[in-house]
């Protein structure tokens, strides 16, 4: 009997749970404006390029960028950059 904590194993399946979904607090903002962002109807409100192109390589769409847009204002992160960074680690933006 060992006396120390036992850790995972590295060479487990999964790292995260099934759905990144059970990583976020129910009262976490980030699901209220992936609510919001999802209601609103961007071609009306005056985004151009709500429709993709059917040449070159596919792009984000709008609803994402602009969520991300949203979530880089509420936390204060307002570079392109930084912004990038966070939706590479941290889950909420994920």
């Amino acid at each position: 009997m060992s006396r120390f904590i036992e850790g995972e194993d590295r060479s487990q399946g999964t790292l995260f749970p099934e759905s990144l979904e059970d990583w976020i607090d129910e009262d976490n903002p980030v699901r209220v404006i992936d609510v919001f962002v999802d209601e609103l109807t961007l071609g009306d409100l005056g985004f151009a390029r709500v429709e993709a192109a059917c040449t070159g390589r596919p792009g984000y769409h709008c609803c994402d960028l602009l969520k991300l847009y949203i979530y880089g204002y509420l936390n204060r992160v307002q570079s392109s950059r930084r912004l990038e960074r966070e939706a590479g680690r941290n889950v909420e933006v994920m």
